[in-house]
């Protein structure tokens, strides 16, 4: 739901409770830079700051020139996503990430994982998988994402 989350689909199947924590933009560290598990806690925290409607951690995380592609083909930027989190009003009984892999080049980090949503929908559990491909680039001693893209799962039957 980055999303990360984060995602316009989110809007209108599920909705979260979730106990705060995670990794603030500013903990981060230069060993950060190099350090892949990093990233995940980020991705992890950007996650659950989706769900707190922390625009403050959005705003960190994600840099001034930010592009989301959803799931749909649509496109937003940093405003549309900050609006989206501070919009969100579903209900969310469970989101987990997993399926992480980082890949880092210098200054820019690669990071793909799965995030998958399970809420009521007409008074059934659905679940939504979704696939997120998230760019980053270290910038002022920190990861700011430049580009996210998501894709929902569908499982064949």
């Amino acid at each position: 739901m980055r999303g990360h989350s984060r995602t316009a689909l989110l809007l209108s199947l599920v909705s979260w409770w979730m106990t705060a924590g995670g990794l603030t933009i500013a903990a981060q560290t230069a060993a950060d830079r190099t350090d892949a598990q990093s990233l995940i806690r980020l991705e992890r925290s950007w996650n659950e700051a989706f769900y707190r409607k922390d625009v403050s951690f959005l705003d960190g995380v994600l840099a001034d020139e930010f592009i989301a592609t959803y799931e749909d083909g649509s496109q937003g930027d940093k405003a549309k996503e900050i609006s989206l989190t501070r919009d969100f009003n579903q209900q969310v009984d469970s989101a987990e990430q997993d399926e992480f892999r980082v890949k880092l080049y210098g200054d820019t980090a690669v990071v793909w994982f799965s995030l998958h949503l399970i809420g009521p929908r007409q008074g059934q559990p659905v679940q939504v998988d979704m696939r997120y491909v998230d760019v980053f680039i270290w910038r002022a001693n920190r990861w700011q994402c430049v580009s996210s893209h998501s894709t929902r799962v569908i499982k064949s039957q």
